[in-house]
């Protein structure tokens, strides 16, 4: 007997970036494919310290069931670090999720019915688009440039399409590596509350800003109608399962009821464990740990591009998180560049499954965090021979490129 899934099911796509994972497992491959923070920087001693500490002090609350919203000291430490970039955060405009993916999943939950529109830039966060279309609305890209989604165009988009949303991310988006320009997040701020259009601003990487100075976020600038996510997946460890949504007040009560019909609540152990660490740890200095050695990775894998990739490549530069975008020579595709670097024992991810609309095959993701910098000089050296080879095939004269 055949069980059918719900429709809303059918139109879901698999994770390409989970997909490729499973193929770059060979301990011989070199993995610049998935969004991975390096472990050798997870604070592994003081987070053990801390669960042994919170099981000893109070093991009866921290492995009881909790509140929906989340463990009140948590919450309060993290609206402090929201009030502190200038948005008007208190506890209860802010939710524990597990990760930044489920508040994702939670405000289209909230905000999102069958038909319904959703602004993104294109290309755009792999799993955002995947959450999205399980809520069965369509999906309509703006394009983006160097300085991020070219805001210029919403107010045209907006009167045509009429969106429920905006999807962003501001901060060294997924995957391009870009930052939204300051003027650019005032003019997604006026568009928005010209048209009365709510904003789900994704923020997992702005604390891991390695260059330049910190952007203001969008909720600070269109408080009363953005939703900003933010993760300890890429500073503390992604295991924990620990992120927020920080929301307009009036809707955080409806959230909690859509969260109660997920997961009645946020890791209880894992809430208690973290808000423990922050109370002894030097969250700061540890923050400085991670970016020094992200922009020393960056800066690897940018200086490797340059002597090692065929004319004809471009390649973005990030001022921090965890990916550049790389843009292919004339005539190669993503899907076969793929294939000939698992043959060279590279990974990395074609850039097709990030677009939505008609996919382009002139690129490529690359994840700068989670090798050293010799195993990116080595990758990179690897990657740039498969382009080589391919241009080879193709009887396409062979040079470096020189950015």
């Amino acid at each position: 007997m055949n069980i059918q899934t719900a429709r809303r099911m059918r139109g879901v796509p698999p994770s390409a970036v989970r997909e490729i994972l499973k193929v770059a497992e060979r301990p011989e491959v070199l993995s610049f494919a998935g969004g991975l923070p390096a472990p050798e920087l997870f604070p592994a001693r003081e987070l053990g310290e801390a669960f042994q500490a919170v099981l000893r002090k109070n093991p009866g609350a921290a492995l009881q069931y909790g509140i929906t919203e989340g463990f009140l000291p948590l919450r309060e430490w993290i609206a402090d670090r929201l009030r502190a970039r200038g948005i008007a955060a208190t506890a209860e405009s802010v939710m524990v999720v597990s990760g930044s993916q489920q508040g994702i999943d939670l405000v289209a939950r909230l905000l999102l019915d069958p038909g319904d529109t959703v602004l993104v830039e294109n290309p755009s966060y792999l799993a955002a688009l995947q959450a999205f279309s399980a809520y069965e609305v369509n999906v309509v890209a703006l394009p983006g440039d160097d300085d991020g989604l070219r805001t210029e165009l919403l107010d045209d988009a907006m009167r045509e399409h009429r969106p429920a949303l905006v999807y962003v991310v501001p901060e060294f988006q997924n995957p391009r590596g870009t930052t939204l320009a300051a003027h650019r997040r005032h003019e997604l701020a006026e568009a928005a509350r010209r048209h009365g259009v709510p904003v789900l601003e994704d923020d997992p990487y702005g604390a891991l800003r390695f260059r330049g100075t910190p952007s203001t976020p969008i909720a600070a600038l269109a408080e009363e109608l953005t939703f900003h996510l933010g993760t300890f997946s890429k500073t503390l460890a992604p295991g924990l399962r620990i992120g927020w949504v920080h929301g307009p007040r009036p809707l955080m009560r409806t959230m909690t009821v859509a969260k109660q019909a997920c997961d009645l609540h946020t890791a209880t152990l894992n809430q208690h464990a973290v808000t423990e660490l922050l109370r002894t740890f030097d969250y700061e200095a540890h923050l400085g740990r991670i970016r020094g050695e992200y922009r020393l990775r960056c800066e690897a894998m940018l200086r490797a591009l340059e002597h090692t990739m065929p004319a004809g490549t471009r390649w973005s530069t990030p001022d921090g998180g965890l990916f550049l975008w790389l843009e292919l020579p004339p005539g190669l595709r993503d899907d076969e560049v793929f294939r000939a670097a698992i043959e060279h024992s590279v990974a990395v991810v074609p850039g097709s499954g990030f677009f939505v609309g008609p996919p382009q095959h002139g690129f490529l993701r690359l994840n700068f965090s989670n090798q050293s910098a010799e195993k990116i000089e080595v990758g990179m050296a690897r990657l740039g021979r498969t382009l080589f080879d391919l241009q080879n095939r193709a009887g396409a004269p062979a040079t470096v490129a020189a950015q």
